[in-house]
């Protein structure tokens, strides 16, 4: 990739180009282990901000890409895209996408299983959200894919699944780890292709620990902890 050592400008010009390397580099880490047999999958999507003031969505080369939503777990709206994230149950992504945050969970992330619906396996089950609700999305899960779409009861229907508690626990250290030790939400992108690379090298760091992980027989697969010092 790199025949010499690049300076900083010459670096982001040859990551920038090796999106789609780094892309299928996570997707092979993920077969390597043995979470990738595993029956279950986690979804969901988290808030990617990539402007603050409204001279920079004014001007940002981002514009007619990104957009205006809502995170409700922080209670305010942001500018940028939302990162939809399927993964194992110890955070392997296995599935990923930037998307347009005024797109539709359902939608985005029906669409992303239709394009890679390789890589799910028949009689999966598929952890997710209440916000996934929806007979048209359990519908295309059961009978497009052969999987099995689990999510937390509404209030308005009846008994279910339950509450599925751990699901969020599980989802929120995921993301927990993408922001806090893998600056998800700091990756200076200012170009489509240069957000969706430095959000493919963080996905990239953390499936390369987990995989590592898993060579090495670390008892939490998931932890960075060896890695950020």
């Amino acid at each position: 990739m790199f025949p010499h050592m690049p300076g900083q400008s010459g670096y982001g010009k040859r990551l920038r180009a090796q999106a789609g390397l780094i892309a299928a580099v996570i997707t092979e880490l993920a077969r390597d282990v043995d979470s990738w047999h595993d029956m279950l999958r986690l979804v969901d999507s988290t808030p990617l901000p990539c402007g603050a003031s409204r001279q920079t969505v004014k001007r940002s080369d981002l514009a007619g890409y990104a957009g205006y939503g809502y995170c409700a777990s922080h209670s305010r709206f942001f500018w940028g895209f939302r990162l939809y994230l399927i993964c194992t149950a110890e955070a392997m992504p296995v599935i990923w996408a930037l998307a347009n945050p005024k797109l539709g969970e359902r939608e985005v992330t029906a669409a992303l299983l239709e394009h890679d619906h390789h890589q799910i396996r028949t009689g999966q089950v598929i952890i997710a959200d209440k916000g996934f609700a929806g007979k048209q999305f359990e519908t295309f899960i059961s009978d497009r894919l052969g999987a099995h779409l689990i999510r937390p009861d509404r209030k308005n229907e009846p008994p279910r699944f339950g509450k599925v508690c751990r699901y969020r626990q599980w989802t929120e250290a995921i993301f927990d780890t993408l922001k806090g030790q893998l600056t998800l939400e700091d990756h200076g992108g200012r170009t489509l292709r240069g957000v969706y690379t430095r959000i493919a090298a963080r996905l990239l760091a953390m499936a390369a620990a987990i995989w590592h992980n898993w060579k090495t027989g670390a008892p939490t697969k998931r932890s960075l902890t060896a890695y950020d010092h």
